[in-house]
């Protein structure tokens, strides 16, 4: 590691030199291997224990969105092949969920050390097919992964205490729907409850992100789950319609996009199967005079550039006090252009690439609607590669409660900035949102916190932290972010049902 600065001793003797602090650190390449992880060329659907071509025999390509190198070509899956699965997994339900309990937990603790034993490689995947950092995929995406399996294997045999005199079964066959941002981990959180509470699966992955998922199904085989309990169809949304669509279906847990989740809850309305949906978000940070300012911007910037935006919970407004407005933001600005976007896979990397050319013209777009309004837009000043799908942490300011950028979730790292005058005008102005997935409060003062904490419509209210998660911890949203939690007790709610009706978490 090398500064840029230059020291004012002038030669190696006993005065000490003076370091500028304001020089940018250089950091030499430290990439991840990943010649050693094999991607195959085509990669099945995984049905009934084991790969097999698509019934058309139609494939679609995955992108490595860094380099815009194709890494392999998926299976896209038809009705027909939606339907072979399903079946699969209602021939496997019974005998599941008559499987002892602590039977059940036993697979999930077996699949959880699998994920530990296997956790380089799946980072490494998982980093080349959607383009987020390595540190992020290694440090945070494959622990929690485990940690929910594990955790979730820990309720199998306890369902009568979570849910006393209810006497809970399970719902049945599950059909899935994950997105692209968080490909594992979702997978997680969405299969480990409904395997714990005796369920069987069918699960689509997002298109331009099937491949950790595929090869999440070899570690199922290594864990010798039995068939039909958990099958994957690949494809796009023709895929995920005719999966949510079908009449062997008991239940749908959908995550993604509010425009997608509406239309799901249209389709499935009187067809009398479970849904809960996990969709969208427009979260405020709060930051308030007294907070501890630097801290309070490192939150701000782990809340809205991790995972390059790309997170339904990110922290895409910041609400701050006026009268630290000016200073707040000069920290701030001075903190974007010391993040590393470049190689995914380099371990030094802060931002890596956007997860598909779609998404990065929809976040141009944005932008460029936001200046069309009159906002001040400001970018960080760093090198972005030749190719790939790239854009820069970008902070908005000059904007008012109605305009686009402040009102529409961008899904990508861009940050919109408002004032405050007064608690109450706070409040009014983070709550001005269809959306209510997520919050963040800085302040010094414990009682101002429980005093916002109790008037914000979010599901999640972090207090001088952001983006910190558990699997005892439960996870939704209120208004257009959807309904029904994942984690905790009250995850666990979704997948199980008393005799004559759900059971309520």
């Amino acid at each position: 590691m090398q500064n840029d600065g230059r020291s004012n001793a002038e030669s190696a003797g006993s005065e000490r030199p003076t370091l500028s602090f304001g020089a940018a650190w250089q950091y030499a390449p430290a990439p991840e291997a990943s010649d050693w992880v094999e991607i195959p060329d085509r990669r099945g659907l995984f049905l009934d224990g084991a790969f097999v071509a698509p019934a058309s025999d139609q494939w679609f390509e995955s992108i490595n969105p860094a380099t815009e190198a194709v890494l392999g070509h998926v299976a896209r899956a038809d009705a027909s092949d939606v339907d072979r699965a399903v079946q699969a997994a209602r021939r496997a339900q019974p005998a599941w969920a008559a499987l002892p309990a602590e039977h059940r937990a036993r697979y999930l603790f077996r699949i959880a050390r699998l994920l530990q034993e296997r956790a380089r490689e799946l980072a490494i995947l998982e980093s080349l097919d959607g383009g987020k950092p390595i540190r992020e995929s290694r440090d945070v995406d494959l622990p929690l992964c485990a940690a929910h399996f594990f955790h979730h294997a820990g309720w199998a045999d306890k369902l009568e205490l979570a849910f006393p005199g209810a006497c809970p079964e399970p719902v049945g066959v599950v059909g899935q729907v994950i997105p692209w941002n968080f490909p594992l981990l979702m997978l997680a959180w969405k299969l480990a409850p409904a395997l714990a509470c005796g369920n069987t699966v069918v699960l689509k992955p997002a298109e331009t992100t099937s491949l950790t998922a595929l090869r999440f199904a070899e570690l199922l085989q290594q864990a010798e789950l039995p068939p039909g309990v958990v099958n994957f169809v690949t494809g796009e949304g023709p895929t995920g319609e005719a999966l949510v669509t079908h009449p062997g279906i008991d239940k749908v847990a959908f995550t993604g996009s509010t425009a997608v989740g509406k239309a799901i809850q249209a389709r499935l309305a009187g067809s009398g199967k479970d849904l809960t949906l996990e969709l969208g978000g427009k979260a405020a940070h709060i930051v308030f005079e007294d907070a501890a300012i630097d801290s309070a911007v490192e939150g701000v910037v782990r809340g809205i550039f991790f995972n390059q935006g790309h997170v339904c919970c990110a922290g895409s407004r910041l609400l701050v006090q006026e009268s630290i407005h000016d200073a707040f933001l000069q920290k701030l600005v001075r903190r974007m252009e010391r993040i590393r976007v470049g190689d995914p896979l380099d371990k030094n990397t802060d931002m890596g690439a956007i997860n598909s050319r779609a998404q990065l013209q929809r976040i141009e777009a944005l932008v460029a609607a936001g200046t069309s309004d009159g906002a001040r837009v400001h970018q960080s000043g760093c090198e972005l590669p030749g190719k790939g799908f790239w854009f820069r942490p970008t902070l908005v300011s000059g904007v008012s409660q109605a305009d686009r950028i402040v009102r529409e979730e961008v899904f990508g790292p861009v940050l919109a900035v408002t004032t405050f005058r007064t608690p109450d005008e706070a409040v009014q102005k983070a709550n001005d949102t269809p959306y209510g997935l997520s919050a963040g409060i800085w302040t010094d003062k414990g009682s101002r916190i429980l005093w916002m904490a109790s008037r914000m419509r979010a599901g999640v209210v972090w207090n001088n932290t952001f983006n910190r998660f558990d699997p005892g911890a439960p996870f939704g949203g209120f208004k257009e972010s959807g309904f029904g939690r994942e984690g905790g007790r009250q995850g666990l709610a979704a997948y199980v049902r008393r005799p004559g009706g759900l059971v309520q978490g």
